[in-house]
């Protein structure tokens, strides 16, 4: 199956601001390892940029552009959204199908807004998707720590069976793309 990688929301706006995201630098070393590993397979990479009218977040300012220490290649795709679905309003899943994407590697922040939303949308639109479960993140919260959120999550997330497809969480550095 042709696989694509999906990096979501790894943006200045959202990772250069203190508190800055749980275990960030660790996360964006790993997403940059998967990121060149999907490119040394010829594995499609997809950054997803979060966008809001104003703020921090804004379209065209430093804060919308990817966090400065992630690693882009000139060939990734980049998706701009507007709600925690990177589907939703957007060209994501018709750029899937013009590669000929059968199944999905998702990553990035936050964990249970835009990762649990877009990983959800995924298995609804057919897509069996692994979650790196160590390259995404979030903030603490005053109800749960960052790390507890993320445990949550990649727990029950591979766990719903309903939609048809498998939804995995497996760790960055085990993840292989191609034969």
């Amino acid at each position: 199956m042709k696989s694509a990688l999906i990096v979501i929301d790894v943006q200045r706006g959202l990772f250069d601001a203190e508190p800055r995201p749980a275990d960030a630098d660790a996360v964006i070393s790993r997403i940059n390892s998967l990121t060149a590993r999907a490119r040394a397979a010829d594995v499609p990479v997809i950054f997803v940029h979060h966008e809001t009218a104003g703020g921090e977040l804004q379209y065209g300012t430093p804060g919308w552009d990817l966090e400065r220490h992630l690693q882009a290649a000139p060939t990734d795709h980049h998706i701009r959204k507007t709600t925690p679905d990177s589907f939703l309003k957007t060209d994501l899943e018709e750029l899937l199908q013009s590669m000929n994407v059968e199944e999905l590697v998702l990553c990035g922040y936050a964990t249970e807004f835009c990762v649990d939303t877009t990983t959800r949308r995924s298995a609804a639109l057919g897509f069996p998707v692994t979650i790196a479960a160590d390259a995404h993140t979030t903030h603490d919260k005053t109800h749960a720590t960052a790390a507890q959120i993320r445990a949550h999550h990649n727990a029950t997330l591979a766990d719903i069976g309903s939609f048809g497809p498998v939804i995995s969480a497996v760790n960055a550095a085990d993840i292989r793309f191609g034969p």
